[in-house]
């Protein structure tokens, strides 16, 4: 498959609120036409407003995942500017994983990072055992996230998808709910959540124009029920990480549309209504 902007999918960079659930987190790609130290400074700007703190993050980047082959010096320098920055990196997203050297290698990077958690996928019972073995030994947890791609059947699209890759599978491993890729799947993405929620790990909160479409659009402004998606997750008390994402296609800065997502987001986020 042709590797594009929207193969290099992410999720992340955050604050968590004091007493407020989930921790909500900003996704890097959404900068992705800025270099690593503009968007870490961009971070820093957005990320302590309204009282926040304990800035987190799930390095997501297409540079640092597997399929772009990095090294691990570029690990051990984006940790040292995100230290400097007081930004915690708490998942790596390391996309998909094809097989056991991949793994390995994801391991690795997310132990530099300092991740706990490492967001995925692979297909294969005997390749997602060998992960659940791996991140085990490794005090890690790994979580499958779905995907839309246009006129590509994708190995986990729906909830259930998910959780049959998950059935047999240790506890250490769970899911990363998409809510934009759920709905442009055409799953309402409040079920999803909620069927989801006995191994939810980490959900992107993002929104799409329509069914099998992945445009993204503001949050609200589209199908995927962002508000609702929010009162499901403190209905379940859901304590991890929720990454405010938007995938904006070309170099458009996309600062004031961020701006926008975080107060939306905010705003449900906090009322869980």
């Amino acid at each position: 498959m042709m590797i594009t902007r929207r193969t290099f999918l992410t999720t992340t960079a955050g604050c968590l609120a004091a007493g407020a659930l989930p921790a909500y987190a900003l996704a890097p790609f959404s900068y992705h036409a800025l270099s690593f130290d503009d968007m870490v400074a961009q971070l820093e700007i957005l990320l302590p407003t309204n009282g926040l703190h304990n800035q987190q993050i799930e390095m997501s980047r297409g540079e640092f995942m597997i399929l772009s082959h990095p090294h691990e010096e570029l690990f051990r320098t984006a940790r040292e500017k995100l230290d400097k920055a007081r930004i915690r990196c708490v998942s790596y997203y390391a996309a998909t994983l094809k097989n056991e050297q991949e793994v390995a290698d994801a391991v690795r990077f997310a132990q530099l990072l300092g991740s706990h958690n490492i967001t995925g996928d692979a297909t294969g019972s005997d390749l997602l055992k060998h992960i659940d073995r791996s991140v085990t030994d490794a005090g890690l947890t790994f979580s499958i996230h779905n995907h839309f791609f246009p006129g590509v059947k994708f190995p986990y699209e729906s909830p259930e998808d998910v959780l049959k890759a998950l059935d047999g599978l240790s506890a250490n491993c769970g899911a990363t709910a998409d809510t934009g890729h759920f709905a442009a799947c055409g799953y309402d993405p409040v079920d999803a959540v909620r069927k989801l929620a006995p191994r939810l790990n980490l959900v992107h909160l993002k929104d799409v124009k329509a069914v099998g479409k992945g445009e993204n659009v503001l949050l609200g402004s589209g199908i995927a029920k962002i508000p609702e998606v929010e009162a499901e997750l403190h209905r379940q008390n859901f304590r991890h990480l929720a990454a405010i994402e938007y995938e904006k296609e070309g170099d458009d800065d996309v600062r004031d549309d961020m701006r926008t997502n975080v107060a939306f987001a905010w705003k449900y986020g906090f009322s869980g209504a």
